[in-house]
């Protein structure tokens, strides 16, 4: 049961015929994890608390450096030093009391990643590098956990929504990461600072309508953004029989760590 306090701060999500009053008590009962507190993960963090999901989980190892910044939005210049899930639960916190901040200060990997998703309906990837964003998948297939992948470099960004066994899931576009050196990373070749906030708050509002159970998600659609030509375009991709964590005769049954760690999105941090 909704309290006056929080009929008056949801006043303009009730009003939606899509949520209304039992649709905001989906979203004060829901928990989402969010892998990466950096440039993705921040405007994500800050819309689903806003938004009044119930208990978002944060995932990050690092600590707040001064290049951050210019994207990183959770993160104040006070917080130079801070642990980057500190920083962002001190955010989440003053936007939305409502709001548990479970925080996790620590890199995902093979040993842990299992244990870190399981509580929550739904995971959201903010990570800054090939080997974390294709473990995430594999955790999330094998765990049956719906998920949202964003990646960004330059002026560039993708996302797609991740339904287990019924959608696309990431290898079924790309079966394995990239030799290293391929790509560049972002301290090499840069990224615009307002990037990440356009795809994290596309990734937040994937995950508000998996909640509500309402609207399209983005599955079987890599949606991809040039911020220079300011165009969206949409690929549709098929779930791929031959995939090696979703397909018919999986290979990939049990997690590993990818050995290349090359960034591919906002997040150098250094």
């Amino acid at each position: 049961m909704l309290t006056e306090e929080q009929i008056q701060r949801y006043s303009r999500h009730i009003i939606l015929k899509e949520v209304g009053g039992k649709g905001q008590q989906k979203l004060l009962d829901a928990r989402v994890l969010i892998i990466g507190a950096g440039g993705l993960g921040a405007p994500i963090a800050l819309y689903l608390a806003a938004a009044g999901v119930g208990t978002i989980g944060i995932a990050d190892a690092d600590e707040v450096d001064i290049s951050n910044l210019q994207r990183q939005v959770i993160h104040f210049t006070p917080d130079v030093g801070k642990p980057k899930v500190v920083s962002a639960a001190e955010k989440i916190a003053a936007i939305n009391p409502d709001v548990t901040v479970r925080t996790y200060q620590e890199w995902v990997a093979a040993e842990n990643i299992t244990g870190i998703i399981a509580d929550y309906d739904f995971i959201v990837d903010g990570t800054d590098n090939f080997a974390a964003k294709f473990l995430i998948n594999d955790a999330c297939i094998l765990g049956g956990k719906p998920y949202s992948h964003g990646g960004i470099l330059q002026f560039d960004g993708q996302t797609i929504t991740i339904q287990p066994r019924e959608s696309a899931c990431y290898r079924c576009i790309f079966p394995e990461p990239p030799p290293k050196d391929a790509i560049p990373t972002c301290s090499q070749a840069g990224v615009i600072g307002v990037l990440p906030g356009v795809l994290g708050t596309i990734q937040a509002t994937e995950a508000i309508k998996f909640i509500l159970g309402k609207g399209e998600l983005l599955t079987n659609r890599l949606l991809t953004y040039n911020a220079l030509r300011m165009r969206f375009r949409e690929v549709a991709i098929k779930r791929n029989s031959n995939c090696p964590v979703c397909g018919n005769n999986p290979t990939i049954t049990e997690l590993h760590d990818e050995l290349d760690t090359l960034t591919v999105c906002d997040l150098e941090n250094k």
